[in-house]
């Protein structure tokens, strides 16, 4: 009767759609110091002014892209980029880290015709 047990498991199937779009874009304001040094970032800095941003893009490879228009458009520091898996990773001023996602959001949009998400925060 092991058949009958496999029959209420539940199988769950995910998968990426390979398109254009930013499918996350997401502030953490005043971040624990401990996250820092999970993530390797640069743990000298005013936690009181800090913010870590992360987004993630489909495809991967426009990370690098994404990377460069953030941080010409603001003084952020790169903590992390990854073309195979389309995350990047900055950190700064709340301003700064917001100012760099809201120029990396209009630029694929308006330059490479992405669909893009709203920038969350915590």
């Amino acid at each position: 009767m092991d058949w009958l047990d496999d029959r209420n498991k539940q199988r769950i199937v995910q998968e990426l759609v390979p398109g254009k779009q930013i499918t996350l874009a997401h502030i953490i304001a005043s971040p624990d110091p401990v996250l820092y040094e999970k993530l390797g970032l640069n743990p000298s800095i005013d936690y009181a002014r800090a913010a870590i941003g992360i987004m993630t893009v489909s495809p991967a490879e426009t990370a690098i892209i994404m990377a460069d228009v953030g941080m010409k458009a603001a003084a952020i520091d790169l903590g992390f980029v990854d073309r195979f898996s389309g995350s990047l990773i900055i950190s700064g001023t709340v301003s700064e880290v917001e100012a760099s996602e809201q120029a990396i959001l209009d630029y694929v949009k308006n330059e490479l015709s992405y669909t893009v998400c709203r920038i969350t925060r915590t």
